[in-house]
């Protein structure tokens, strides 16, 4: 007789939340790509903010967005401090971006995605709206390799000597702003190569990764202060180094952030500050892009690509999903 294995409880709600949490993205994703191609950057927002707050609503947890769209005096978005759930099982952080990359889904461009992640209470930083700035590198480099404190040049001489590769054989992702023009410029005078791209930075830090796949060694940058909590917890799941500081650089954005427990507003967070305990993140695609396939609307079937990492084991599952039953996306 073969051995039975033996399941914790507490296991089986973890793995069934894990796939609560695939559902929820599914959802956001394809309302949202309803509006793909539209020119409707808030339509297409809402559509997933509200996808995304109805199907978190129905799972078994006791949940606080700590990192959102926005605080309580935007609703609908889901705002910063909101309670989730139906308040039936463990209390959880959870962290969302309905619609990373609405610019990208209003113009039908590559790289949208709804992505959330889900921690035990008080795992995931608890910050204000405000814009991070960030630096990330993937897995098998000293610790400490990389310093959010150091200049670009040498962050990107130290990674090449770890890596053992010169400096020009390295490539940085940075978001198309015209604040990292300073950025850019001393990539280029290291002789690195650059990538570009104009919105997603949660797919941006994913990609450091795997650079034997991607192409991306690094990421420079500053961005929202949500999509550096999100990234985080996915980096934190496949392994790699990420430091963030939250650009605090009013009385006010000080004053937010005071309350909600920042005490120190020039700290460097590390990566383990920003998302830790067990962490689980679910990103479904929007638009077709490099980290995942969008939305497809085929006659009576709807198709997703879905990405899911848990920390507590370093799993990265994919999920191609079907959907058969039109009526659980609220389409009409």
């Amino acid at each position: 007789m073969s051995d039975i294995i033996q399941v914790k409880p507490k296991d089986v709600i973890e793995r069934i939340l894990s796939l609560e949490l695939v559902r929820v993205t599914e959802r956001a994703a394809v309302a949202s790509a309803l509006l793909r191609g539209h020119g409707d950057e808030k339509g297409a927002d809402k559509a997933a903010v509200d996808a995304m707050r109805r199907e978190l609503n129905k799972m078994p947890i006791d949940g606080t967005i700590v990192i959102g769209e926005g605080e309580r005096d935007e609703a609908p978005m889901l705002f910063i401090g909101e309670k989730v759930g139906n308040g039936t099982g463990p209390k959880v952080d959870i962290a969302v971006d309905p619609l990373e990359g609405t610019t990208l889904c209003a113009k039908d461009m590559p790289g949208s995605i709804a992505v959330m992640a889900m921690a035990s209470a008080g795992s995931l930083l608890n910050a204000p709206d405000v814009y991070m700035d960030k630096i990330a590198i993937g897995p098998g480099y000293p610790d400490g390799v990389v310093d959010l404190d150091a200049g670009v040049e040498e962050n990107l001489n130290a990674l090449a000597r770890a890596k053992g590769v010169k400096p020009r054989e390295l490539t940085a992702l940075v978001l198309d702003r015209p604040r990292h023009a300073g950025i850019i410029e001393a990539i280029r005078k290291v002789g690195a190569s650059i990538r570009i791209i104009t919105d997603g930075d949660v797919a941006g830090v994913i990609f450091t990764t795997n650079p034997l796949e991607t192409g991306i060694d690094i990421y420079l940058g500053s961005g929202g202060a949500p999509e550096g909590v999100l990234a985080a917890a996915a980096l934190r799941c496949v392994g790699g180094q990420m430091q963030g500081r939250l650009i605090l650089d009013t009385e006010a954005k000080r004053e937010r952030a005071f309350h909600m427990g920042v005490t120190d507003p020039t700290k460097k967070y590390r990566m383990e500050e920003l998302a830790s305990g067990d962490v689980i993140v679910s990103a479904t695609g929007v638009t077709d892009g490099s980290l995942l396939q969008g939305v497809k609307f085929r006659g009576n079937v709807i198709t997703t690509e879905t990405i899911i990492y848990r920390s507590l084991n370093g799993t990265v599952r994919r999920i191609h999903g079907e959907h058969r039953q039109m009526s659980k996306f609220n389409l009409d």
